[in-house]
């Protein structure tokens, strides 16, 4: 047991000095006090750093990346612009292909019996290429006619009552059947057809023949009574695609060589071809007489868009990976053309670029609405260089810059659903079995 007496006596140490039992009673008490306290003190900082910090940080997180109370509101309008971006993008496709037709008496299906209309769409046509190329100021080079009445008007004013042709000799000669001007002639008159050449070439824009574009021979020779008239609504429906196609490569032409008033300035020198097919028969480039323009075709359909409805089966291997589906409708064509050598690109990005048109319904007594459409792309292309001193350049004139020929093989998309309306059945009808309704000219 403890011993009290002991204990006691000590403490009467505190009798003789009581100043001091305060001071140690505190210091006993702050011992007792400050063990325990120092042990619940790193217990509490610890639950304080597992909880209470690590959960102030996260209420600081949250806080940051709350969403406003409206926030929904936000979210909904731009949804909203999403879905409206997605329809509106779905419409322009659409519109793209409701363009203007050069007849709204044929498709789908006509309900006047007469083959005039078919005659109508075919002079439609050839006059719709005309205007094209006169709206872009282009002109052919001078003929042979147009030369030999320079060269008699000249040589005549030279020397009074002297006759243009006297003997059994001429001034010149002819290559082949192309109404070439050989070296033959003499300096002066080579003089004379060289400014003849020079005028013609001030006077317009851009060299081109419309017996040059696809279509335009076959309805200057059209007969209803070789085709029939299912044929002759397939060629008109295949034609009519054709123009849209022309028009294209046409206002391309015009936009670039805008503000140029002669092929001696502008980019775009000389429209050679368009075309839907890449015969070696069916085209040449050169020059040739009144009666040898364009390819020999009458009533076969010709050189006219088909479709593609395979990898394979295109005027190339397409890059893009597109043919005919159940949203878009995919045709080739080959457009040849000579430009300066520093417009081979901007040709190419002007070509794929976007393009304007109006659509009055496909009734044709719509309002007028103007509509965009950008359906080309160019799948594969070649450059070679232009010889001047070539027989086939002899009446061209081109200015001083380097020219070269650009040969393009492109693709130009359909929407479906954009034209599908006035499709004919018989086209639907062929398209669905993966054949084409008339045959043409392959590769």
């Amino acid at each position: 047991m403890p011993d009290f007496k002991s204990l006691i006596g000590k403490l009467n140490v505190f009798k003789d000095n009581s100043a001091l039992l305060l001071p140690v009673i505190i210091v006993a008490v702050a011992g007792l006090i400050f063990i325990p306290t120092q042990l619940l003190s790193g217990n509490l900082r610890g639950q304080i750093a597992e909880r209470s910090v690590s959960t102030g940080a996260r209420v600081r997180s949250e806080i940051e990346r709350a969403v406003p109370r409206e926030q929904w509101k936000k979210e909904a309008e731009r949804q909203l612009l999403y879905g409206n971006d997605a329809n509106q993008i779905t419409l322009l496709a659409r519109q793209s292909t409701q363009r203007e037709l050069l007849s709204y008496k044929i498709f789908p299906e006509p309900k006047d019996l007469s083959a005039l209309i078919f005659k109508e769409f075919g002079q439609r046509f050839r006059s719709g290429i005309e205007e094209l190329l006169t709206l872009v100021n282009a002109r052919e080079c001078p003929t042979d006619a147009e030369l030999e009445r320079g060269l008699q008007n000249s040589l005549s004013r030279s020397s009074p009552g002297r006759g243009y042709l006297t003997g059994t000799s001429t001034p010149y000669s002819r290559t082949s059947s192309f109404g070439r001007f050989s070296t033959k002639s003499s300096e002066v008159e080579a003089t004379i057809i060289d400014e003849i050449c020079r005028e013609r070439a001030q006077s317009a824009s851009v060299y081109a023949n419309p017996a040059d574009l696809s279509g335009y021979e076959f309805w200057g020779g059209y007969k209803y009574i070789d085709t029939g008239r299912k044929e002759s609504i397939e060629n008109c429906w295949y034609y009519q695609s054709a123009y849209w196609v022309i028009e294209d490569v046409v206002d391309t032409i015009g936009a670039m060589n805008s503000g140029s008033k002669s092929t001696l300035t502008s980019p775009v020198k000389r429209l050679l071809r368009v075309s839907f097919t890449t015969s070696e028969g069916t085209y040449k480039s050169y020059r040739r007489s009144s009666a040898a323009w364009g390819p020999a075709q009458k009533t076969g359909g010709g050189d006219k868009p088909m479709y593609v409805l395979s990898i394979g089966q295109g005027l190339t291997e397409p890059c893009t990976g597109r043919y005919c589906n159940d949203d878009i409708d995919v045709i080739h064509f080959n457009v040849v053309v000579e430009v300066g050598a520093k417009a081979v690109l901007p040709f190419m990005e002007k070509l794929c670029s976007g393009k304007q048109h109006k659509f009055k319904g496909f009734t044709g007594d719509e309002q007028e609405r103007p509509f965009k459409h950008n359906q080309i792309t160019i799948l594969e292309s070649k450059i070679r260089p232009i010889d001047r001193e070539d027989q086939t350049h002899a009446l061209y004139r081109y200015g001083d810059e380097p020219v070269v020929e650009l040969d393009l093989i492109c693709e130009y998309i359909f929407n479906k659903k954009g034209y599908d309306e006035i499709k004919p059945e018989s086209v639907k009808t062929a398209l669905k079995g993966g054949a084409q309704t008339t045959s043409t000219t392959g590769r």
